[in-house]
């Protein structure tokens, strides 16, 4: 019966979406250029300009408006032409969605969100099926939004979840190699190495599969150099045997050379920001998107997933290009605690206060750029709206989570209020 459901649910969500971008073809188009979608780095635009010189035996690079690692273009490059028959370009993007949302059931039913190899929470009986979250995740509207918009995002969150979800059925080696895939598609999910290789080795332990951390640690930490070492070489061979994809690809996210507008919180700052203080700036920009790394992986030691979880909305917000992709991610994980959301505490305000930006900043930015009676003030603001609605909804999922393992370790303080000082 729950496979039937599962069945139902994905072919629903690809009739949905095959018939949106037929129905409606200057759909994807319109969204492809949405800057809440597209981020300079995920353009599907700006992988069309690459491509198109890439066909035509020209440096994609040299055009410095792709920017994007070099092996998306023999990928893309086999399918035919999107202006002619756009439907295959479809189909691929649908079939990821379908892809990521098959490996966030699997982690939903490993169970690891109730009960860990050294947590147990008591709640945990309030689950949540695979079906319902992958349903979440693929009927949600910034999920389609995305995969109408084509932005190359969904590559990444398909890795990252696949990551997880290896991780959790027993297959460290696979896990490693799917986020490898993700940091060479997107910086950022290499920050999410040390939560993931604590996630896989308690699965392992769990089962008295491997019993030295360190060897195990090291073995990991190979398998990501050595699949990396890989792509990397593969980019350089591609790129004409030359290292400049480098600077082109991930440079641009290190040092923002690119302040296209977007829902993150950078692209403004950099704008304002003098240049004798821009390096500065970076540095502590970039010092706080890790920061928390450490901090989660050793805090939330007991619940890796929790971590990952957790790291996966603080990234939606302060990496350098996050769009709506980032979010729905955070989002189609979300749903995996339901037993701890009657423990948060602001989850209905953080929820208005992400409709009430997703709603008003298509508007703001249309009186910025289009009608001409707003500047860049009127959609900064909004994306400041954004990201505090995601920064509550994160802060409210870890406060949860830890007020869960107090009332494990301390019932005699169950149902008391506790107070930040």
């Amino acid at each position: 019966m729950a496979l039937r459901k599962k069945a139902g649910i994905f072919v629903g969500a690809a009739l949905l979406r095959l018939l949106l971008f037929t129905a409606f073809p200057r759909l994807p188009d319109l969204l492809t250029g949405r800057v809440e979608i597209s981020t300079p780095v995920t353009s599907f635009k700006r992988l069309q300009e690459g491509l198109f010189l890439y066909n035509h035996n020209v440096d994609p690079y040299d055009g410095g408006v792709f920017h994007q690692p070099p092996l998306l273009l023999p990928l893309f490059s086999l399918l035919p032409d999107v202006r002619e028959w756009p439907v295959f370009t479809a189909i691929l993007y649908i079939l990821v969605d379908l892809l990521s949302a098959s490996a966030l059931s699997t982690i939903a039913d490993s169970g690891e969100a109730g009960q860990t190899k050294l947590y147990t929470s008591p709640r945990r009986a309030k689950t949540t099926s695979g079906v319902f979250i992958a349903a979440a995740f693929l009927f949600n509207p910034l999920t389609i939004a995305t995969c109408l918009g084509r932005s190359t995002s969904v590559f990444t969150t398909c890795a990252v979840l696949h990551a997880i979800a290896k991780a959790l059925s027993g297959s460290p080696l696979n896990a490693m190699v799917a986020l490898a895939f993700a940091s060479y598609l997107s910086m950022y999910p290499m920050l999410l190495l040390p939560p993931l290789i604590i996630l896989a080795y308690d699965r392992q332990s769990a089962k008295r599969a491997i019993t030295n951390a360190p060897a195990f640690t090291a073995t990991c930490l190979g398998v990501v150099a050595v699949i990396l070492a890989l792509l990397f070489g593969m980019s350089f061979a591609l790129a004409g045997n030359s290292w400049t994809f480098f600077a082109r690809t991930y440079g641009i996210q290190l040092t923002l050379s690119d302040l296209t507008p977007n829902v993150g919180l950078w692209w403004y700052f950099f704008i304002e920001i003098f240049d004798p203080f821009r390096a500065f700036f970076l540095g502590v920009f970039w010092l706080h998107l890790g920061a928390y790394v450490g901090g989660l992986s050793i805090r939330l030691r007991k619940q890796p997933l929790a971590a990952l979880s957790v790291l996966v909305g603080i990234f939606a917000i302060f990496k350098p290009y996050p769009s709506i992709a980032d979010t729905a991610l955070f989002l189609g994980m979300l749903p995996l605690y339901r037993h701890l959301f009657p423990l948060m505490r602001y989850s209905f305000v953080a929820s208005s206060t992400v409709l009430y930006s997703s709603f008003l900043g298509p508007a703001f930015y249309h009186l910025w750029i289009y009608a001409g009676s707003g500047n860049a003030n009127f959609f900064y603001a909004i994306t400041l709206v954004w990201s505090l609605g995601q920064s509550l909804l994160v802060s409210d999922l870890a406060f949860a989570v830890l007020r869960d393992e107090l009332d494990t370790e301390r019932p005699d303080l169950v149902g008391k209020e506790i107070k930040q000082l």
